[in-house]
């Protein structure tokens, strides 16, 4: 038995484009409109029908061809093209910075998490006094 990755199999090219894109299967799955298992069966197909692959390409963001010809060597000539165009580019000099703190936007969210609460506990009390 060979050990040997197929080079054309369908399944592997579209699950390793889902993990580029920090998808999970579940996540794959409700966008299909289908479950889980679903998912990891059509990624461990070597080849899928063209209707299918059109839905899980429209659900990845890509298009039919870029699942086709998706290959490791390609993305990571494109991520050197990619680093070396933004290093020689105006994008090298800027600087993108959070705007704001996000400790500030968590302390903010719970504040309003716990106003909702009290607002609950008040509407019982009354619900329970008015018995």
């Amino acid at each position: 038995m060979s050990t040997l990755i197929k080079p054309n199999h369908i399944g592997r090219k579209i699950s390793r484009i889902r993990e580029l894109r920090d998808m999970k299967q579940e996540a794959l799955a409700q966008a299909l409109g289908t479950s889980q298992q679903t998912v990891s069966a059509i990624e461990n197909s070597e080849t899928i029908d063209d209707e299918k692959l059109a839905e899980v390409a429209k659900a990845l963001g890509v298009t039919v061809e870029a699942i086709k010809n998706f290959s490791e060597e390609n993305m990571i000539n494109f991520f050197n093209t990619f680093n070396d165009a933004v290093n020689n580019s105006h994008f090298a000099s800027t600087n993108y910075n959070c705007t704001f703190n996000p400790l500030d936007k968590v302390v903010e969210l719970y504040e309003r998490l716990v106003q909702s609460e009290k607002e609950k506990v008040e509407y019982l009390e009354k619900i329970i006094k008015g018995k």
